[in-house]
């Protein structure tokens, strides 16, 4: 048996995660006026604090992303017959949970709601109980090193070689857990930059009001464009940051970067209002009511985090709301007049495609034996009517489209509206097509992104645009 314990840290050492942060990010979901007592709580310690959020929340130990190379380092040293104590500065009742669920701990030192068991005053604690130099720690940042002055050894995880370098002064390394580098990938991930594509919808006014020579309206939509998606990437932020535990027991969310812990949610919480006001700043640059229509994308956004997407139906009928509000606020951008037509057609398909998310969602958890979407009111068995609903809404469309392109505004915007007819089938076909790929589990998890790269979609989408061509200036024979 090993003379001296192993004391390990747990915010970002056991796990890629602060307890402290993701806690606060609960009560801010579940109970947001009580952000406001946020400040009475800290003014009566740290402690304090940790112990407020720790009563306000649960959360489920067995999904937290644990640092998987050290705990199964720690594993075998418990099998060689070493000590292992769990001393967090997290609150007492999170640690005790995490020790349980491991079951590869001895003994739990953490924060009471009293004293913040960090840095010096950890040292202390240790110190009181195992002696000068009787224990090894594992620590991951620079306020472990006033522990690592009192350690027999050092344990760095996560750490830069600077921080190994500053605790091999103040006792021996033994080991190290370097952490591999986010990086621009992460970032990029997290800013969801494939999900700018659907921003390509404030273009739709342009092409449906056949003004693609207009100079200043591409212009305007371009701002447009980076105003959306700046926007948007701060609300894909802060969805992750309020949806973690969701993201956790899904089989490819789980990978996300504020899921995964690849980026802390606290530069998340940071980065997601500077993102924010950017977008709104350059939204504020566009005449016309587009900023107000940006407004309103946030708002509905925010509320759809927040709780619709927890109300069965409602959740898509919003996602639908929200594609449609590209192409209005592109209108805007543009002094477009949008007709009762595009808006309609617009509202079915854009249903239709939220139910094929839904869907999608739905098949994977049956796949993996769930009863229901984690964070959702949907159970599994409502599959097979989230499919005749989605498909429903989708044929609703294209009719909505056949009565548009028989309609007296047909005959005035093109030259052989005829023509035009071709339209009808191509989005038949597509429609049919995606929910094709979704009953087989081939889609993605957003329907418009899967679309994007899909060879089908691409060529209907070609042929659509090829038809309308014709249907404006005719053929050359």
């Amino acid at each position: 048996m090993h003379p001296y314990p192993l004391v390990v840290d747990l915010d970002g050492t056991l796990i890629h995660t602060d307890m402290l942060h993701e806690s606060a990010l609960k009560v801010l979901r579940d109970q947001p006026l009580d952000v406001l007592r946020f400040p009475f709580w800290l003014s009566q310690g740290k402690a304090a604090l940790k112990r407020e959020l720790a009563s306000r929340t649960s959360f489920d130990p067995e999904t937290l992303p644990y640092n998987q190379e050290l705990l199964e380092w720690l594993t075998q040293q418990r099998a060689a017959g070493r000590s292992l104590i769990l001393c967090t500065a997290s609150d007492q009742r999170i640690a005790a949970r995490i020790a349980e669920h491991l079951r590869i701990f001895d003994e739990v030192i953490a924060s009471d709601g009293i004293a913040n068991i960090a840095g010096a005053r950890k040292a202390q604690a240790l110190v009181d109980r195992l002696g000068e130099r009787g224990f090894d720690y594992a620590g991951n940042s620079s306020t472990d090193l006033a522990v690592w002055k009192h350690a027999r050894r050092a344990v760095v995880v996560n750490g830069a070689p600077s921080l190994t370098e500053q605790a091999r002064a103040e006792c021996e390394v033994e080991q190290t857990f370097p952490r591999p580098s986010a990086g621009i990938s992460a970032w990029r991930r997290a800013l969801r930059l494939q999900q700018w594509l659907k921003n390509l919808l404030l273009f739709v006014s342009l092409l449906a009001s056949h003004d693609i020579g207009n100079v200043d309206a591409w212009l305007s939509l371009a701002v447009a464009f980076v105003a959306f998606s700046v926007c948007a990437s701060s609300v894909y932020i802060a969805n992750d940051l309020l949806d973690l535990e969701s993201d956790r027991i899904h089989p490819r969310k789980r990978f996300r970067p504020f899921a995964s812990g690849a980026i802390a949610a606290w530069k998340g919480a940071v980065f997601a209002p500077v993102l924010l006001a950017v977008g709104l700043g350059t939204g504020a640059l566009l005449p016309g009511h587009f900023l107000a229509w940006l407004t309103v994308y946030f708002i509905l956004t925010c509320a759809y985090s927040w709780v619709l997407k927890r109300l069965v139906l409602v959740d898509c009928l919003t996602l639908a709301v929200l594609y449609t509000l590209r192409i209005v606020a592109g209108a805007a951008a543009a002094g477009h007049n949008l007709s009762f037509w595009l808006l309609a057609f617009s509202v079915f398909l854009f249903l239709s495609l939220a139910f094929v998310k839904r869907y999608a969602e739905l098949e994977v958890q049956m796949l993996n034996g769930k009863g229901g979407a984690h964070g959702r009111g949907y159970r599994t068995a409502d599959a097979p009517l989230i499919q005749t609903m989605g498909i429903v809404s989708g044929y609703a469309a294209v009719l909505v489209l056949a009565l548009y392109l028989n309609s007296d505004a047909v005959i005035q915007l093109y030259t052989r509206p005829e023509m035009v007819w071709g339209a009808v089938p191509i989005m038949l076909f597509w429609v049919s097509w995606i929910w094709m790929q979704a009953h087989r589990g081939k889609m993605h998890d957003d329907p418009l992104v899967f679309a994007i790269k899909d060879r089908a979609s691409l060529v209907c989408g070609a042929l659509f645009a090829a038809v309308l061509y014709a249907g404006s200036v005719g053929l050359p024979w």
